[in-house]
């Protein structure tokens, strides 16, 4: 090493600092991983791409013993290259939203300033609206080919769905139901802890004018609060189908069914969610009646639809437009992955100026064959 002192010139320090300091290494680049985003039903049923190894097959088979299928344990996820591809568990064939029976509350609105909401139970009325439910749920689901069907139930855990799940479980023997799973996700709406009727009354007209969807009750939610976590349990949901959830170990039944028992705003807010239908939409939405239930049945392509069972005078009734008619007719062909890019939610319905284009476009080839301005008759 060169030392230098302060006599030595400027050059002579510069030579001997450079023979001493190394070359500094070129800077490493920073790899930024790809985000990707999977949305809904869009890409439901998709396989996702991961690049597993032995042991991370095994311990995803221990965690999750539904993926245990008759190829072997968890024989359906990817595997090395030169190893066979499996297809993923069967999708549920239909999942059947059900309102609860008629509570104390829908009879008496008093109830809710002594009684917690989540503790209002059914009238007799009520229990007979849930095993009416029962009834016609078991018909549905044994109409088919095989005698293999199951149901699946998730439930919100207030008393009054828990009670419709018992009433319309009265109509299943124990080999048909393949599991419950109380999900406070599914709840109903937050209205304020113990309600006032009188004051109740006043917030609900307040709402009426301020919008169904986003007005808040004070100490409550609003429906866009509902919203915010049925995106979450659709999440939830959408996991318990890709990896078969509702399958005991070893078994692919293609006849399985999910019911969700739930309330009238938190299941429009699902439908709301999973079609991605807009907040005007959603506003135009009718209440289900206690104890009825609106089916989405998968289609020829795989994916879920309203139109599948239920007819369009059905739909029209419940509050779609005919936008989102046109909509469930493409889902009923439709495969997960595919988008209906013809759909109001997906563009020119927001822009304005389109429509006013069009309508101009049409005035013109109208003028065009007129020879002129068009006039009105006299």
């Amino acid at each position: 090493m060169t030392i230098l002192s302060y006599d030595d010139d400027v050059s002579s320090f510069v030579a001997a600092a450079t023979r001493c300091s190394p070359a500094a290494a070129p800077p490493r680049p920073v790899r930024i991983p790809r985000a990707r985003v999977r949305c809904c039903e869009d890409t439901l049923g998709v396989p996702r791409s991961r690049r597993p190894t032995h042991d991370t097959e095994l311990a995803q088979s221990q965690r999750f013993p539904e993926l245990v299928t008759p190829y072997g344990a968890a024989s359906y996820l990817p595997h090395h290259h030169h190893q066979q591809r499996y297809p993923p568990p069967p999708r549920p064939r239909r999942i059947v939203l059900v309102r609860h029976g008629e509570s104390e509350g829908n009879v008496d609105e008093a109830a809710y300033t002594r009684v917690p909401d989540p503790r209002i139970g059914l009238t007799p009325q009520g229990w007979r609206h849930a095993e009416d439910c029962g009834r016609r749920l078991r018909h549905l689901l044994s109409t088919g080919d095989g005698d293999d069907w199951k149901v699946y139930f998730y439930v919100s855990p207030y008393r009054r769905t828990l009670e419709t799940l018992r009433g319309l479980g009265r109509a299943f023997e124990a080999r048909r139901i393949a599991g419950v799973r109380e999900e406070p996700r599914l709840r109903e709406q937050d209205f304020g802890n113990f309600q006032d009727r009188d004051k109740m009354r006043v917030e609900k007209e307040i709402r009426r004018r301020y919008g169904r969807f986003f007005y808040r009750f004070p100490n409550g939610e609003s429906a866009a609060d509902v919203y915010d976590r049925i995106t979450g349990f659709r999440e939830t949901l959408r996991a318990d189908i890709d990896i078969g959830r509702f399958q005991p170990p070893g078994e692919r039944n293609p006849d399985m069914n999910v019911v969700l028992v739930s309330h009238g705003l938190t299941l429009r807010v699902f439908l709301m969610r999973w079609y991605k239908w807009t907040v005007s939409q959603f506003e135009g939405l009718a209440n289900l009646a206690n104890g009825g239930a609106l089916v989405m049945q998968t289609g020829a392509g795989g994916r879920y639809s309203l139109l599948v069972h239920h007819s369009v005078d059905e739909l029209r009734e419940f509050g779609l437009t005919d936008d989102m008619i046109e909509d469930q007719k493409w889902q009923m062909t439709a495969r997960p992955g595919e988008l209906n890019y013809n759909f109001i939610t997906n563009g020119p319905s927001f822009f304005t100026h389109f429509t006013h284009h069009h309508h101009d476009k049409h005035k013109a080839a109208t003028d065009d064959d007129t020879g002129g301005s068009a006039t009105t008759p006299s």
